[in-house]
């Protein structure tokens, strides 16, 4: 076990150096970066509009500006390096998990993911929790009583959610709910007033806030949950134990609840991890832009459009090595739930 997690922690290495080595270089090529944008400010043109490319050794759209100033502006993004020191350099500061300074905020990608962080878990840990106390015991009675009435209507209506994309029912939920009916608020996870709130007031406005894009989210997360857990439990009773233990006598509830929900739940389980943790990382930039809801979806979308690139990259580095570390821990779950799973 120790030299299988040793093996997979050294694989992480060439992995995040390759992901980083490709973003770099793709960006290196991306028109439109921080020094075209600046040259066109100082032109007065709006840095959306035409753009300055790079053209040798200069910019195209540059007159007017002298060269020392467009030295000082390369000085001022970094970008007066060569691109293999520029990234070298940034390999030691990730290293030392210093993710850089943004272009346009001011500060520290460190800074920007704790403030849009709690966003992003508030969606996410909502998200995941529903999901699955919905999605299993669905899976669960599906399997039991699969191919009557129950069970077609239930696979009618999970299917119709997932095929319904998640901003288009948010979208459906603001104009009825919170337009129409105005029972919801329209945006923003708490209201103007929060702070002169009660503890409960408090709790209250934030569920009250919060219930419209967690109901866009979990209608279409739930579904695979709940036919994996209803195949996995299919699969199971049809085993050769299971008719053993009913031969035996032995009560029906007993049988599924404690032989085979155990196995049942191992494909389930294993994805504890990667879906818990995924949870706290994971910004949904159309529910986020939908109701106004300020995460890291839409920093890192805001992130590319601005080509902000310490924020590109430092959130990328992250959020990589936070999925590597998660699919590991992944995997030796299945160890912890199925003791006869052996990584030798």
């Amino acid at each position: 076990m120790a030299s299988y997690i040793l093996k997979r922690l050294l694989l992480m290495l060439p992995t995040l150096f390759g992901i980083l080595l490709l973003t770099f270089v793709v960006i290196q090529f991306v028109p439109g970066g921080p020094v075209e944008q600046m040259v066109a400010q100082l032109q007065g043109r709006d840095s959306g509009g035409e753009r300055a490319a790079s053209a040798g050794a200069g910019y195209r759209g540059r007159q007017g500006i002298d060269d020392k100033r467009i030295e000082e502006i390369k000085a001022l993004y970094g970008f007066d390096k060569p691109a293999h020191e520029r990234f070298l350099q940034m390999l030691g500061q990730f290293a030392r998990f210093d993710l850089g300074k943004s272009f346009y905020q001011h500060k520290d990608v460190w800074s920007l993911v704790q403030e849009k962080l709690p966003v992003s878990v508030s969606l996410g840990l909502w998200t995941f929790f529903l999901s699955y106390l919905i999605a299993v015991p669905l899976g669960v009675a599906k399997a039991v009583r699969a191919g009557t009435r129950f069970d077609f209507l239930t696979t009618l209506v999970v299917l119709v959610g997932y095929a319904i994309p998640g901003f288009v029912l948010g979208v459906a939920l603001l104009v009825v709910f919170g337009g129409q009916l105005q029972w919801f608020p329209l945006r923003g996870l708490t209201s103007s007033n929060w702070e002169q709130l009660s503890l409960a007031g408090k709790a209250m406005d934030y569920l009250w806030h919060i219930a419209l894009p967690v109901t866009a989210m979990v209608l279409g997360s739930f579904a695979v949950t709940a036919m994996l857990t209803k195949n996995a439990f299919l699969e199971e009773i049809r085993k050769q134990y299971v008719l053993v233990a009913r031969a035996k006598g032995l009560d029906e509830r007993k049988v599924l609840w404690k032989h085979v929900l155990r196995n049942a739940l191992i494909p389930i389980v294993t994805g504890f991890p990667a879906a818990f943790i995924g949870a706290f990382f994971t910004g949904s930039l159309l529910i986020e832009t939908l109701f106004s809801l300020d995460g890291l979806g839409l920093l890192s979308y805001e992130s590319v459009i601005r080509r902000d690139y310490p924020v590109v990259l430092g959130t990328l580095y992250l959020f990589t090595l936070i999925g590597l570390v998660t699919k590991l821990i992944s995997d030796l779950c299945y160890v912890l739930v199925d003791p006869r799973v052996k990584f030798d």
